[in-house]
């Protein structure tokens, strides 16, 4: 956003210097990107008289002038057309730079000729393009400096440019007086006022205006003003525009570029003989096509507003207007238009055709709708004080938005939000200079703000107004105190304890999306519907992961790929079974491929086997808190190799985990050479801790000789050593402290389709030495449960 300092005085009654303007600006919110300021650049300029000129002896173009400076006179050669005795001029002296020809200038001599400095135009001195001849002031005392006499004489060409940056949410800084309050709530001067009276229609309005999408145009007001003389505008609106960088093009045009800038109230002329019947504000159909005032033509699509005559579109609602009804030198009569577009659609259209617009790029920020009606009046104004003419009734389609909200002003939320100490008289005074209407302890917010949207918002700008850099450093007192409570919930710790115990182990943790493709949802049991996403990043990622396993056999397979045989890989994450945000689960998991380690002479390298993920993922479950009591049982989804897994329960129902060989059709799928050990854990399943304590359980030793007996017995070959194992547990669950096999003998003497297992129980006594007799009832209890249980009978 550009502006001028003449141009932000009309707005700001203020004494205040330009450097304490910047240091506000910036303070406020507004930062200042950059200044230009002539007189610096003008200031070695200094005004000098012709006292007489000669023609060059050895040129006929050049003159060699005797020109009266402060210095004294000095000769200057100028080829100028216009350079003769009695011409009072500007001077740049040897050691001076000239900005227009990147120049700095000094003694040296043209044609044999000495030359002590230099005469200027107006194009080499930057201030306009006039080169024709140098310039010729009407008055000006010998020596005074150049830039005193234009503040004097034509303040315009040495008025200083400011640029600042407008963040998105500040819209009514888009407008210099918009920056003028806010400089003004600062205390840097008074808001002048600058009301319009409202200017009575002498005719009806001969165009009628029908609005069909009030959703995307809520209001539209316009008049026409006919018998009006366009042509170049005055030169102050010329020099206003130039010094921002727009273009002056005729006044009727200055007129509304001036307007989008001095209010944020963007403005559009029709040329009102060139449109044919009404105007309709609609939404395109798609397909037309629009010869636009930046003479590029744009095809519309369906839902863009536009404004459109019998004749077809001519105008692009809130974004440019048509070249086919815009005003030129030979307008008379203009239809003026000011409107409230919706920003949202504003700015689709926008990118869409992308077109870049100052009303586009107001109107997709926000303007006030309130000030859209006083838009109007004031631009009508402008127009009858410039270009004459007489102006139609208003002609109004539509209703002005509703934006009147009001929030709490909590004069104390100042300090707990900010920090900053600030009376309550203050705070409220600094929300009336912006604009804030106070009804109580209630803040009105002015129709210009769309920004503010709550209470923390007022804190906001009263803190901005005050100014942040008074903010003062304090240490906060402590509130509480002694040890804090612990902030993680028991499935983070457990989460935590899972991925910390596995790579413990050594395992590498990967990290993957939470997306896999269908047919690896398929095969793990997923590939719903109901899991599916709408718009996947790829045909990989079309559904959410019912399991971990899919991830890291896809990392084996490029590892593998890749040379390396041998890996331990891992994941804790989520895994989902449905599409509701509570059908989601914890799970870790953990992958073994190739064998335990590198090949040595001991030859204790062997490949990795079921025990391998069981005793992992025993241990990954004993951190997590798990009872070391848990029975291990068959039965796992299809994707588990049948006879080498296992599923760590505390019931049937209750299942831990799951370890075990993975099947082969899954390996061949992802293309895993070899066998491949896995693990999968559900951390939700372990049971929660009866006793919530800080402290570790204190430690149970036992002062009693444990007892170890081993039994051997005879089976069907078809029995698991599971079910043995269990039954002789069952025969004293206070006394059995554990049940191992120990051997395993198939054939000979036994007969065909029998074995025998051999089992170690171990008894560990709570409160006596056992006895012979209680060994030999408990032997017989142990024998009498697996004989039942399994069929089988004591091995002699």
């Amino acid at each position: 956003m550009k502006f001028t300092l003449s141009w932000l005085k009309d707005h700001l009654d203020t004494e205040a210097s330009l450097d304490d303007i910047l240091y506000a600006l910036t303070d406020l919110g507004l930062e200042v990107e950059g200044v230009e300021n002539p007189a610096e650049r003008l200031s070695a300029f200094t005004i000098g008289y012709v006292n007489s000129a000669e023609k060059h002896p050895d040129a006929d173009k050049l003159r060699v002038c005797q020109v009266q400076t402060d210095e004294g006179e000095t000769q200057i050669i100028c080829g100028a057309p216009n350079a003769r005795a009695g011409i009072t001029v500007v001077v740049a002296k040897p050691g001076t730079y000239v900005p227009g020809i990147d120049t700095t200038i000094g003694v040296g001599k043209i044609r044999g000729v000495e030359s002590f400095g230099m005469m200027c135009s107006e194009r080499e001195m930057e201030l306009s393009e006039e080169h024709d001849g140098i310039i010729e002031l009407p008055s000006g005392e010998v020596g005074q400096s150049f830039t005193d006499w234009l503040a004097e004489n034509d303040p315009s060409k040495v008025d200083t440019v400011i640029e600042i940056a407008i963040t998105p949410n500040r819209p009514d800084a888009l407008g210099v007086r918009g920056i003028a309050r806010d400089l003004a709530a600062r205390g840097l001067g008074t808001l002048k006022p600058r009301d319009a009276d409202p200017v009575p229609g002498t005719f009806p309005c001969p165009i009628n205006v029908t609005i069909d999408d009030t959703d995307a145009c809520p209001v539209f007001y316009g008049r026409v003003i006919k018998g009006v003389k366009n042509g170049p505008s005055p030169q102050w609106l010329q020099d206003v525009l130039k010094a921002i960088g727009l273009r002056p093009i005729s006044t009727l045009v200055d007129i509304t570029n001036f307007f989008t800038y001095d209010r944020n109230r963007p403005l559009h002329v029709f040329d009102a003989a060139k449109v044919k019947g009404d105007l309709r504000v609609h939404l395109s159909d798609g397909g037309e096509t629009l010869l636009a005032l930046d003479d590029k033509e744009y095809t519309l699509e369906p839902g863009m507003c536009v404004i459109s005559d019998d004749n077809g579109v001519e105008s692009l609602g809130g974004i440019m207007g048509g070249a086919e009804s815009g005003c030129t030198e030979v307008t008379t009569e203009v239809f003026l238009e000011a409107a409230f577009f919706d920003p949202i659609r504003t700015a689709h259209t926008g990118r869409k055709l992308k077109i870049n617009s100052d009303a586009r790029y107001r109107f997709e920020r926000g303007i006030d709708p309130e000030w859209t009606p006083v838009g109007l009046e004031h631009a009508t104004r402008m127009i009858l004080d410039l270009c004459g003419g007489e102006p139609s009734e208003v002609v109004v389609a539509g209703e002005i938005p509703d934006h009147s909200r009001a929030y709490k002003l909590d004069t104390d939320r100042v300090q707990s939000l900010v920090g900053m100490e600030i009376p309550p008289d203050t705070q409220r005074a600094s929300l009336e200079a912006l604009g804030f209407t106070l009804d109580g302890d209630m803040a009105n917010v002015p129709s210009w703000r769309p920004d503010v949207q709550g209470e923390a918002d007022l804190v906001e700008e009263v803190a901005r107004i005050a100014s942040l850099t008074k903010l003062e450093g304090r240490p906060l007192p402590r509130v509480t105190s002694g040890v804090p409570k612990p902030i993680l919930t028991p499935m983070q710790k457990r989460e935590q304890i899972a991925r910390r115990t596995i790579a413990a182990l050594g395992y590498n943790e990967c990290v993957h999306y939470s997306f896999i493709d269908a047919a690896s949802a398929a095969m793990f049991a997923g590939g719903e519907d109901a899991t599916r996403l709408e718009n996947p990043i790829s045909s990989e990622m079309s559904h959410m992961r019912p399991a971990l396993l899919p991830g890291l056999l896809q990392a084996a397979a490029r590892n593998q790929a890749r040379g390396f045989a041998d890996m331990a890989l891992f994941e804790v994450g989520p895994a989902f079974h449905g599409g509701e945000p509570e059908e989601q689960h914890l799970l870790a998991s953990g992958l073994l491929i190739g064998h335990t380690g590198p090949k040595d002479v001991h030859g204790a390298r062997r490949a990795v086997d079921v025990y391998d993920v069981k005793a992992d993922a025993e241990a990954v479950l004993s951190a997590m808190g798990a009872p070391a009591k848990v029975q291990i049982l068959r039965g796992a989804q299809g994707w588990w190799h049948p006879g080498r897994h296992g599923k760590i329960c505390l019931g049937p129902k209750k299942v831990l985990g799951i370890f075990g060989e993975l099947h082969p059709k899954v390996l061949s799928h992802y293309g895993i050479k070899g066998a491949a050990m896995a693990f999968t854990l559900w951390p939700a399943e372990i049971p929660m801790p009866r006793a919530k304590s800080a402290t570790r359980p204190a430690l149970d030793l036992q002062d009693l000789q444990a007892v170890e007996r081993d039994f051997a017995f005879v089976v069907d070959e078809g029995v698991e050593a599971l079910t043995l194992t269990n039954a002789a547990g069952g025969a004293d669950k206070v006394l059995i402290e554990e049940v191992r096999v120990f051997d395993e003998f198939i054939g000979g003497a036994l007969g065909e389709g029998k074995k025998s297992l051999a089992i170690t129980v171990r008894l560990q006594p709570q409160d006596k030495t056992l006895k012979d007799e209680d060994i030999e009832a408990i032997s017989a209890k142990i024998v009498e449960k697996v004989t039942k249980a399994t069929g089988g009978v004591l091995r002699s």
